[in-house]
């Protein structure tokens, strides 16, 4: 059986903080130097052998790779020209691993700018002002980054059953959060109120489902999912799962991660939380779910 840790938010939120920062800042690398793709899906990170990756960045006539790696607890630039670099991590400040990132980077023959303002996080800071988020505490990095490979995993799982559109699993740092996402093939209605990056996000119907360490909205990590636009009667749609309720505020349905780690299976139920609220956005947004599932 799969052991899921215990991962309260009041006891790593200062770590959480910090590394959501850190994970911006390499997140940006990669939106500025690839290509848009549909749905920022060019922006996120990955699961890795050894914690987070950008995947590989193309650059010029060479390509390279940044990975947070919680194993030796160091941020990797690793070339394909065999140049492999490293900052260090431990408790530091959010502008001390931009600065030692950037340098890096420059060392190593690539240029890149970015937007040094970190977005959708309480207190933002310039990374290269910020000198309030600065720690490391490697023990609940691991419990966090166990818990999105193993859910990683699962959603994996999940999406095989989808024979339409669908992304890959994401780690999305602006919101730092895990993510799978389908779709109906259909266009969306413009989203009201939208900024350029949700309009862009929600241009096609979507029902979504991944995990989320928690915030002040929320003060525990959650699995959730919701669908965009929602269709009517969703959050009052009757759901299978065990534990599972709508969410007012943030518009979805959610089940505590907690509920699912002391479960007798988690992955069973996990699956069954993912199955049965995509069941009730599909059928209600009128999916044609004959066309679309496996």
């Amino acid at each position: 059986m799969t052991d899921w840790p215990e991962l309260p938010l009041h006891e790593w939120r200062a770590t959480r903080d910090t590394l959501h920062r850190w994970s911006q800042i390499i997140g940006k690398i990669r939106l500025g130097l690839t290509p848009t793709v549909n749905h920022w899906w060019n922006v996120p990170l990955y699961v890795s052998p050894r914690g987070l990756t950008t995947s590989t960045i193309p650059y010029g006539n060479r390509w390279f790779e940044l990975e947070l790696d919680f194993v030796d607890d160091v941020l990797r630039l690793r070339l394909n020209d065999g140049d492999d670099r490293t900052v260090s991590l431990r408790p530091r400040t959010v502008a001390e691993i931009y600065a030692e990132t950037m340098s890096t980077l420059r060392a190593a023959g690539i240029e890149c700018r970015i937007w040094r303002m970190p977005v959708e996080c309480e207190d933002p800071i310039p990374f290269d002002r910020d000198v309030l988020h600065h720690d490391y505490d490697k023990r609940y990095v691991l419990r966090f980054w166990r818990i999105v490979a193993e859910t990683t995993a699962i959603l994996t799982k999940f999406r095989a059953r989808f024979i339409g559109k669908c992304s890959p699993v994401h780690f999305f740092w602006g919101s730092f959060d895990l993510a799978v996402t389908r779709f109906s093939g259909r266009r969306a209605p413009p989203l009201e109120g939208a900024n350029a990056i949700e309009r862009e996000a929600y241009s096609h119907e979507v029902s979504s489902v991944g995990w989320w360490p928690g915030d002040s909205r929320l003060e525990q990590p959650a699995f959730y999912s919701y669908a965009s636009p929602e269709p009517p009667g969703f959050r009052d749609a009757t759901i299978s799962t065990p534990h599972t309720y709508y969410h007012p505020t943030l518009k979805g349905f959610y089940l505590h991660y907690d509920d699912v780690r002391r479960a007798s299976d988690p992955e069973a139920l996990l699956l069954d939380f993912c199955q049965s609220t995509y069941a009730a956005a599909a059928d209600l947004g009128r999916w044609d779910r004959a066309q679309l599932e496996r």
